[in-house]
């Protein structure tokens, strides 16, 4: 199969390169760089399994390699949720807009099929946790969650408006090698800098599911070998969850410090657009088939100790 990456080098897509490459596939990765890296995918580039094109998708030329693809995998998005408070703009450009070039591109090219990453914060504060695919209202509360929930719409109405197949990937939190943004980067940062003291944004009480990057690619593999529909949504999580003060205490554990004390800086959230609760329920994907080998808390510790060997 010819696959088409955006995003391949960031944390998400290298992965799925990884996977993809190991299956036999083609591999045409599209990467700005601008979050992304290509020491995570550069083995691959050497040994010609996979071919790597820096690019833009706001701007144009990167679209003709897209000719032949078999599937398009859409995962490069601006992942900062605090970022998107501050700099909205950007978040709509190379979310939305760069989404919709995306699909240009699978509509000109007749791709049949698209692949996108969304995201837990397209539910905004839900009412109802575990929170299915179903739940409604939709009401984000992130500049972030809100262009991702356009994203979708517009996959949607390109799928049935154009006969194309569509994976939309609804995930908690994913975690692991080659992260390099989040709760356990940023606490592992500031306890480098200091030993003594750690600041946690909140009250420490922020409860989320967690999920370790190698299961949430195993399980995206699931959804697309046996889901059927035109389009086809899925929540990508573990069973359960785990708060911020638990998180740090693993980051403590697993740092073998002792005697930090954790400032808290007050409020139920860590950050304007910050949901508090969440939790997604994986019933869906459960009933086709798979079921999370992994949970919050062994997830986040394999990603701490990942993120402390420098990986």
């Amino acid at each position: 199969m010819r696959s088409v990456i955006t995003g391949g080098a960031g944390f998400i897509g290298s992965h799925l390169v990884d996977h993809l490459v190991a299956q036999g596939d083609e591999v045409v990765v599209i990467d700005a760089l601008l979050a992304g890296d290509l020491r995570f995918i550069g083995r691959h580039i050497d040994s010609g399994a996979v071919t790597f094109v820096r690019a833009n998708l706001l701007n144009p030329g990167w679209q003709e390699v897209c000719a032949g693809a078999d599937r398009l995998w859409h995962i490069a998005a601006d992942p900062d949720v605090r970022e998107s408070a501050i700099s909205p703009d950007a978040q709509l450009n190379n979310t939305i807009i760069a989404t919709h070039r995306v699909l240009e591109a699978v509509r000109t090219h007749a791709i049949p099929h698209i692949v996108f990453t969304s995201t837990s914060t397209v539910y905004g504060e839900a009412t109802v946790i575990p929170t299915p695919e179903l739940y409604s209202p939709m009401e984000p509360v992130s500049v972030y969650g809100a262009a991702k929930l356009a994203c979708e719409a517009l996959i949607s109405a390109y799928c049935h408006s154009f006969g194309v197949t569509g994976y939309i990937f609804r995930f908690a939190n994913i975690i692991g090698p080659r992260s390099g943004h989040g709760v356990i980067t940023d606490f592992i940062r500031k306890l480098r800098q200091n030993q003594k003291e750690l600041e946690i944004l909140g009250d420490g009480k922020q409860t989320k599911s967690y999920l370790e990057v190698s299961a949430c690619i195993e399980a995206i593999s699931f959804v697309i070998n046996h889901a059927k529909e035109q389009v086809n949504t899925y929540n990508i999580g573990s069973e359960d969850w785990i708060d911020v003060t638990t998180i740090a205490d693993i980051i403590v554990q697993e740092s073998g410090l002792s005697g930090v004390q954790y400032r808290y800086t007050g409020g139920s959230r860590g950050w304007v657009g910050d949901v508090p609760k969440m939790q997604l329920a994986v019933d869906k994907l459960k009933h086709l088939g798979y079921t999370p080998a992994i949970g919050s808390h062994e997830s986040v510790r394999r990603a701490v100790r990942a993120a402390l060997a420098g990986e």
